[in-house]
């Protein structure tokens, strides 16, 4: 199964005082495998985010975003409607204002970058480089200077 792999079987929970340090954010996940998207919400919850909606294919990702204030999406490419999330990463990003990282088994079919997102990660994948991936977006998001890129996240542009 490509999803969230746990960095400690012992510990899922990040350190009290990067959790102060790091942005809390309103995140909705788009992925159609329910486990995944579980793996996924319980890590960013364990990092002091709000999920806001987990949506399985396009159209309820987009409900999801008419109805509620998002800060970032985490989308995946091939939904349960088919391969629609690099249609919706864009329309996200570019006509709704959301910040969108893709998270992708299949990181090829976006290698020359999507107008308005700001890049990948590949699946599977573990709980630091979704931390560090979704920290990255949120400080570009506000406009904070931001040193480097983790080196888990491919940029676009």
């Amino acid at each position: 199964m490509a999803g969230v792999k746990p960095a400690s079987p012992l510990c899922v929970e990040a350190p009290e005082a990067m959790r102060n340090e790091a942005m809390t954010a309103r995140i909705l996940i788009v992925e159609d495998e329910a486990l995944v998207a579980m793996e996924l919400r319980f890590v960013l919850e364990d990092l002091g985010h709000e999920v806001v909606g987990v949506a399985s294919d396009a159209r309820t990702a987009m409900n999801i975003v008419r109805e509620t204030e998002v800060d970032l999406a985490l989308v995946d490419i091939h939904l349960s409607d088919g391969p629609t999330g690099v249609e919706l990463g864009r329309e996200l990003g570019q006509e709704i204002g959301v910040t969108v990282l893709y998270m992708t088994a299949n990181p090829g079919m976006v290698r020359d970058g999507v107008a308005g997102t700001i890049g990948v990660l590949s699946k599977p994948t573990d709980e630091r480089a979704v931390q560090t991936a979704v920290d990255y977006a949120l400080r570009r998001r506000k406009g904070e200077p931001v040193e480097y890129a983790p080196p888990e996240l491919q940029l676009f542009g």
